[in-house]
């Protein structure tokens, strides 16, 4: 991509356009903010370094680099770490800036800054980007600081200090020192006092006299004073350096000074513009057009947490289009939100089926026509999106579920857009991982090398250890573990993957894990997976917001005995998981494979088990099993059908079975546990989603008949 770089002068900027060529991206400009007026050295900016301003205009000089300036303007005006677009606000100033360099190189294309831990400055960079539809680029995030700091040294950014600001630094000693002069210095504070080495504490700012970028000429300093402000300070004054003089020495013996980069100073203001809500969709598309003639189906489960779905029942196995189908089916669920005095705000988490990876892109266009920052201003829904054989089910082109909760105030979100070497990027409006009342839902993660966001190559078992490298890297940013604290763990696979391909995906997911404390494992196998991936992992994790009092949970050991569950319900004890976490949290997997449905079906029928004789005759024994267990595994561990939250039953196109049988045989099973039993309440709407797969199972083979998948939750 072709790059223009944000400069404050500091190292981190500095290593950042580096990493943006290490990678194979081009800087073609480069774009500075300073002070209104040139005497002030330093504002009392969150946003902005500043100091060392009056040396930044050398930049253009020593990279052979246009610059575009431009005074700082506004001032902070919109506090809250979301960023909304705030007339006045010094973010404003950096959209006109950016605007104009777009305006004058249009083939620019990208946004590279150095944050490296600040949500506040990594999110404003990325709302600017998204209103000029450029892509933020920021390789330093959540980089390891005492690394980055060697690696700077070791790669010869020679940088001093201008400024600082913590206990440890003295202004008379350590202004105007080189930064490798002070390593040891800053790792010894760190030991001491825990600041940050790299300075994102605001310790300290450097400014950068050359470095490997700068291939035309360095920056000498020849004099300058410093300037004490706070020097009373008991904890620690605050120094910073006023350059009164410096000159260059040139590199490049024949680089002519006669023909030196422009530097462009950029006034005025553009006209701003919110962050477009999506890619206009093709004239021709209209999201209403035969919404009235489709049979919609609505499940909904829950009560203070809930999960709402819907597909198109379509018994002809035709489609109007992937984006007719999935507008439609979008277009329910934001009416049936509305009727329950919700809005796409309360949603925290989106289960996208499409039934045509190759359209995802269009599908992607519908999606956010509903979906936008400007809806969730708690933040997005994370999201994942597989591709299932619908069509051929009769379900139409698009099928939806998504997650609900009654107080969106209180979720967590991450969304972080910028591609960094820390994980997957999230291009949209769809968050990384959602944490709501103790639990972290966690966006589908793919094995993509985050800073080049390519699939990891190797195959799917090196997809996989990538897959379980970023939601492990997702998991830290809630102070939390996959590997820990995981107490269902979903496995999409392609259809492409062999046999022995999937062994080897299950073998090394299970030895990633410490056996005594392995989640739950559900595989399921989808007709194909976003970018063409092998694998996509979704953990769920227990993440408490408030540290627990009682002892480190240990999740793996809270498996709830067989015999305590089933009574007279025989099953196999490995086609059974359960995880009972301090009787808040219930999630259960149950396999039913061809040798319990044999049991099973044995029990009510004496003739010999053939399925595909009797499909419907045994399905609906199945069927009544599977209420049966779901029935029992909620009252034995104390929960109520209200604390259900998800309810999935997965099935094999290969039954050739359609999906108005499906739903009417499970629909029945459920009416007749409710009519044996009084105390149990349905409404007219089904309590569970009928999900049409390739196969799923407990394990990588995903030979099962049904799979079923429970969630249910007090918090």
């Amino acid at each position: 991509m072709k790059v223009v770089a944000l400069v404050s002068g500091g190292k981190d900027s500095c290593f950042a356009m580096m990493r943006c060529i290490d990678y194979g991206h081009q800087i073609v400009a480069l774009a500075n903010l300073i002070p209104l007026d040139d005497s002030v050295d330093e504002l009392d900016s969150y946003m902005y370094q500043t100091a060392g301003h009056q040396i930044i205009v050398s930049y253009a000089e020593c990279m052979g680099l246009p610059l575009f300036r431009r005074r700082i303007h506004g001032s902070t005006r919109e506090h809250s770490v979301n960023y909304r677009m705030t007339p006045g606000d010094e973010v404003e100033d950096m959209y006109a800036l950016l605007h104009e360099v777009k305006r004058q190189i249009p083939s620019v294309n990208a946004v590279s800054s150095g944050a490296i831990a600040s949500d506040y400055q990594r999110m404003r960079v990325e709302s600017v980007c998204s209103r000029l539809d450029l892509v933020s680029l920021a390789f330093l995030w959540k980089q390891d600081q005492i690394t980055l700091l060697e690696e700077m040294i070791r790669r010869d950014i020679v940088a001093v200090t201008v400024k600082v600001a913590a206990i440890g630094l003295n202004p008379s000693e350590h202004l105007g020192r080189e930064l490798k002069d002070l390593k040891l210095h800053l790792l010894k504070l760190n030991e001491k006092y825990g600041i940050h080495v790299c300075g994102e504490g605001g310790e300290y700012e450097t400014l950068t006299l050359d470095c490997p970028l700068f291939h035309k000429a360095r920056i000498f300093i020849d004099k300058y004073k410093g300037i004490l402000d706070n020097p009373n300070s008991i904890i620690a004054s605050v120094g910073v350096l006023h350059p009164l003089s410096f000159h260059l020495e040139q590199k490049d013996a024949s680089y002519s000074t006669s023909h030196l980069p422009a530097v462009f100073e950029v006034e005025g203001n553009p006209t701003f513009t919110q962050a477009s809500s999506s890619k206009p969709l093709d004239s021709e598309f209209d999201p209403d057009k035969g919404e009235q003639a489709m049979n919609f189906r609505i499940s909904s489960t829950g009560k203070n947490l809930l999960s709402i779905g819907c597909w198109i029942q379509n018994s002809s196995k035709t489609s109007n289009g992937l984006q007719e189908d999935l507008a439609a089916v979008l277009r329910q669920i934001e009416l049936r939100l509305g009727a329950e005095g919700f809005g796409w705000v309360n949603v925290l988490y989106i289960h996208l089926y499409i039934s045509d990876m190759k359209q995802f892109a269009l599908a992607n266009e519908v999606y956010v026509k509903y979906i936008t920052s400007a809806e969730c201003h708690f933040g997005v829904p994370s999201r994942s999106t597989i591709e299932l054989p619908l069509v051929k089910c009769g379900l139409g082109g698009g099928y939806v579920e998504v997650l609900v909760a009654r107080e969106p105030e209180k979720k967590k979100v991450l969304h972080v857009q910028s591609i960094s070497c820390w994980a997957p990027s999230c291009i949209g409006p769809y968050s990384q991982a959602t944490q709501y009342k103790g639990v972290l839902y966690m966006a589908g993660q793919l094995g993509l090398d985050p800073p080049t966001m390519n699939l990891r190559v190797g195959g799917p078992t090196a997809e996989l250890e990538q897959a379980l490298q970023n939601s492990e890297a997702v998991a830290k940013c809630f102070n939390t573990s996959i590997f820990t604290s995981t107490f269902l763990f979903v496995i999409y696979c392609s259809a492409r993957l062999t046999s022995s391909e999937k062994i080897q995906v299950q073998e090394k997911l299970k030895s990633s894990f410490d056996s005594s404390d392995s989640p739950a494992f559900l595989y399921v196998l989808a007709s194909d997976l976003p970018k063409g991936a092998s694998v996509e992992v979704k953990p769920v994790i227990y993440a408490p917001e408030v540290e627990e009092e009682t002892e480190e949970l240990d999740v793996g050991k809270l498996r709830t005995p067989l015999e305590n569950i089933f009574g007279k319900l025989q099953i196999d004890k490995t086609c059974y998981q359960l995880c009972n976490i301090k009787d808040k949290l219930l999630s259960c997997i149950v396999s039913i494979t061809n040798t319990e449905a044999s049991k099973i079906c044995s029990q009510q029928d004496d003739s010999a088990f053939d399925f595909q004789c009797g499909s419907k005759k045994y399905m609906t024994i199945i069927a009544t099993f599977c209420a049966s267990i779901v029935a029992k595994t909620l009252c034995e561990n104390g929960f109520s059908w209200n604390d259900l939250v998800i309810l999935r039953f997965y099935y094999p196109t290969c039954l050739l079975l359609s999906a108005d049988l499906m739903d009417c045989v499970f629909s029945e099973a459920f009416l007749d546990l409710a009519r044996d039993d009084e105390s149990i309440k349905f409404g007219k709407e089904p309590l569970f989603n009928l999900v049409p797969v390739i196969g799923s199972g407990q394990s990588a083979h995903m030979d099962d008949l049904i799979t079923c998948e429970l969630l249910a939750s007090k918090l």
